[in-house]
Order: C-alpha cells, then sequence, then structure tokens
C-alpha cells in the first residue's frame, strides 16, 4: 500500500508540488493603504511622463493583455491597471497596489508578444509580492523603533513616511528591485506566462536581448531590474516542472500593436528630464495654466472631417469653416499660442501632396515672414490615407519675462481631399511647451478621419 502511495505521488504533476507561491514579509501597509500609495503615485507620474491616454488603441492593447496575465495572478486580487508611456528607453515599472507602466520602447524592441507578456508578467509579479511597500518598511524600521512604527498602523501611515522621505514615484529608490526580488519576480511571473499560456522562456530570452542591445552600458531596465545571474538556468529549471503544453508565441493583435508603436514618437529619458526642468513663461498662462491638454477627449464633426480633442479645449468655428482648436488661454493677442489651425487650401496647380504642401507652406511664410521649415517634409499615413508632415519654427505671440519674443514649434500636417483641395493642420505650441503638447497633436492627428 505504501509502495503504491510513493508511486502515485511521484507520477502526479510535478505543478501540484512545485508551483511557486508568493512569498511573505512584514510590511506596514494594509492593503488599503498600498492601493492609496499606488494610485497617489500613479497620478504623479502622469504628471512628470508623457503618458499616452487610456483611449489610445495601443493603451487599449497593453490593457487587454495585462488583464490576460493578471486573470492568472495568485494572491491578493489588486486593482491592476496598464499604461503606455511614450518612452523610447526598454522598461516597465510598478508601483504598489496594481499600476503598471510599460514604455513605448519596449513594445518596439519585442519581437513577439510572448516577450512583452513576460516583461508584463514579471512587473505583476513585483505587485504580488509587494516588493515596493516591504522595501519601505524596511526602510523605516531602520529610522525608527518599532514601538514607533506600531503607532503609525491606522493612523495616516502615507504621510508618515512621507515624512522619513519614503514614496513611490518616478525615480524612487522603492522602484529599483533588489536581485532577490528579481529572481522571485521572474519565477512567479515564469508561472502567470504559464497559466497563461505564453512561453515562459520568452520572458528570460527578452532581458537577454535587453543585455545583448546594450553591450557597453547598463540600460534604464538593468539598472531598475539587477539581474540576479543564470536568470535562464533558474527558469528553465521552473518551466522543467510544468506539464508540457503548446504555447502562443503571438497574435495578430501584436503585430498591428507593434506596427503602430514603430510609427510613434518616443522621448529619451534626456528629453523627458529636460521637458520637467523647463517652465512655462510668458502671458499665455504656459502649460503649466490652463492649456495642458487633458487625458480626456471629446469628438468634433466637421462637414469634411472628425477629429478628437482634449476636452478641455474650446473649438472655434463651425462644421463648414476653418477651425481653431485651443484652450482658452491658448489664445492670446487675436492670436493662437498654442491649440491646432484646421482648415482646406486649394493649389493653384493641382499636382502631388508634396508639391501642394510646398505650394501651402510657401503662402503660410507670406503671413508669417519669420516662418522657416526644419528638415524636410516627411511621408506620414492617417487611418489609412497618405499625408505629409512637416516641421516649422516661427515668432511665437507670446513673450518672456524679458519682454522679448519667444520662438514657436509648428507642426503641419496636410492630407488630400476628394475634391482635389488639401486639408491642413498646423499645431501651435511656444518651443519651450512642445514637448509638453506634442503627445496631444499626435493623437489629435491619429483620430482625424476625412469624410
Amino acid at each position: 500500500m505504501l509502495a503504491w502511495a510513493l508511486a502515485a505521488a511521484l507520477a502526479a504533476p510535478p505543478a501540484a508540488w512545485t508551483r511557486v507561491e508568493p512569498t511573505h514579509g512584514f510590511d506596514l501597509f494594509s492593503t488599503a493603504e498600498e492601493v492609496s500609495a499606488g494610485k497617489q503615485a500613479a497620478a504623479d507620474v502622469e504628471k512628470q511622463l508623457p503618458v499616452l491616454p487610456d483611449s489610445d488603441p495601443l493603451a487599449k492593447y497593453v490593457q487587454a493583455l495585462g488583464a490576460k496575465l493578471t486573470a492568472h495572478a495568485p494572491g491578493e486580487k489588486w486593482p491592476y491597471n496598464f499604461h503606455v508611456v511614450s518612452q523610447k528607453e526598454i522598461n516597465a515599472f510598478a508601483l504598489p497596489g496594481g499600476p503598471i507602466f510599460v514604455n513605448l520602447g519596449t513594445i518596439q524592441a519585442a519581437e513577439n508578444e510572448s516577450e512583452l507578456a513576460g516583461v508584463m508578467a514579471h512587473e505583476i509579479s513585483h505587485v504580488v509580492q509587494r516588493h515596493s511597500t516591504r522595501a519601505a518598511t524596511k526602510q523605516a524600521e531602520a529610522q525608527l523603533p518599532l514601538a514607533v512604527l506600531g503607532s503609525f498602523l491606522g493612523k495616516g501611515l502615507g504621510g508618515q513616511l512621507a515624512a522619513l522621505g519614503i514614496e513611490f514615484g518616478v525615480g524612487s529608490y522603492f522602484l529599483r528591485n533588489s536581485r532577490q526580488a528579481e529572481k522571485e519576480a521572474d519565477l512567479l511571473g515564469t508561472d502567470i506566462m504559464y497559466d497563461t499560456g505564453y512561453d515562459p522562456k520568452a520572458m528570460a530570452r527578452f532581458f537577454e536581448i535587453i543585455k545583448q542591445k546594450y553591450p557597453s552600458q547598463a540600460p534604464q531596465f538593468l539598472s531598475d531590474h539587477p539581474d540576479p545571474g543564470n536568470r535562464i538556468v533558474y527558469v528553465d529549471a521552473e518551466i522543467a516542472t510544468l506539464p508540457h503544453k503548446q504555447y502562443t508565441t503571438t497574435s495578430e493583435q501584436f503585430a498591428q500593436a507593434r506596427q503602430r508603436a514603430q510609427g510613434m514618437k518616443a522621448y529619451t529619458g534626456d528629453e523627458i528630464a529636460q521637458m520637467q526642468k523647463q517652465q512655462p513663461q510668458g502671458g499665455g498662462g504656459g502649460a503649466a495654466g490652463g492649456v495642458l491638454p487633458a487625458k480626456e477627449t471629446q469628438e468634433f464633426k466637421h462637414s469634411a472631417y472628425t477629429i478628437s480633442y482634449p476636452s478641455n479645449w474650446q473649438v472655434y468655428g463651425d462644421s463648414n469653416s476653418a477651425v481653431t482648436i485651443a484652450p482658452q488661454e491658448g489664445v492670446t493677442q487675436d492670436a493662437v499660442a498654442y491649440g491646432v489651425i484646421i482648415s482646406g487650401f486649394s493649389p493653384e496647380k493641382p499636382n502631388s501632396l508634396g508639391d501642394a504642401t510646398r505650394e501651402l507652406i510657401a503662402q503660410l511664410k507670406q503671413g508669417n515672414p519669420d516662418m522657416r521649415e526644419i528638415g524636410h517634409d516627411q511621408d506620414l499615413k492617417v487611418n489609412g490615407v497618405e499625408a505629409k508632415s512637416v516641421d516649422l519654427v516661427n515668432t511665437s505671440p507670446i513673450k518672456d519675462a524679458q519682454g522679448k519674443a519667444q520662438r514657436e514649434r509648428d507642426w503641419l500636417v496636410t492630407l488630400p481631399m476628394k475634391d482635389g483641395r488639401v486639408l491642413y493642420a498646423v499645431f501651435i505650441s511656444p518651443d519651450s511647451d512642445y514637448g509638453k503638447m506634442r503627445p496631444a497633436f499626435e493623437n489629435m492627428v491619429r483620430s482625424l478621419k476625412l469624410r
């Protein structure tokens, strides 16, 4: 009887007795406090980084992939939510209680859906393991006696820890994981990928791709996620304990998302840091005033097109006229300092879109003698329609503290219309705020549809 029982145990599926379980440790944060801390940190991230609107198709794809993975995440059912940062460097990070951010560069670099799923499963595992708040707890323990720590419980823990310099946000020490935390996230992420149907080896493989892509420097991802060593070895060992099955490698949705990502502007970390340092100036209120575009959008229906725009901006014009879409504070001295002007243009000699665009620019320069082009026009596709993109500089109606006119950045986009005319949109911002406005401008272009 004993021999039979032993044989049955050995024949049982390995996953029944080797499944990775979340680790535990002393944590000052209750689950409610952890969720609250994560929400606050996420709000700060969205103020500091160029985060795509949740309504963006790429963001929706990442949200859907995240939902598939979190359905198999063990432990506490955190309110997971997923976001895309328009940043070039390969990276992703998780905040306490569920918010997860994936850089655009990560999606661009992934060769299939399994690799992207691996990065996201790894971040989900950091949330499951409560790595950030457990690290914060250790820091608090090192700074205060246990009796004092005990008095924090249920009495505004977040504010008390903030007073100790403990917070969760961009660049936070508590989002930089230890090698032990990385190994725990790798192993738990392996099981999440397996249960969701993705090849778990893709996670370790993608980390190796990152190391090969940056052989002479430490990329941001490996700075925040230090290599525990032997990553492929211990991931393979964990996979060996799981019953063999067929895996999903990629999907048509991933192919479409990656193609979209490849065509999107991704800012470098240095560019984002420079944006954060720039302070809006002048009489127009600046991007910190009432001009910063809201993430929420609403649609304007013109007789020639439809376009979505930030909900805190206004439409000047009607469905049959030239239109300006701008924040109220963005219109100054009878000129547009922030916003977009959309109109039609009839070239004298209808020819190619490129020729019509150059003719339009020549006409715009007549009324704007300081306007000049930066580089050359570029081909663009707007909802399947061939388009042209041209970057320009001009003089802004906004003046600096010394009364000197600021430099303006203008982005011209042209599309051919069925009647031979050209629809054009000029997106306008002072150069100092252009980096903050560009993501909203790009979202408006992506929403533009000819009728």
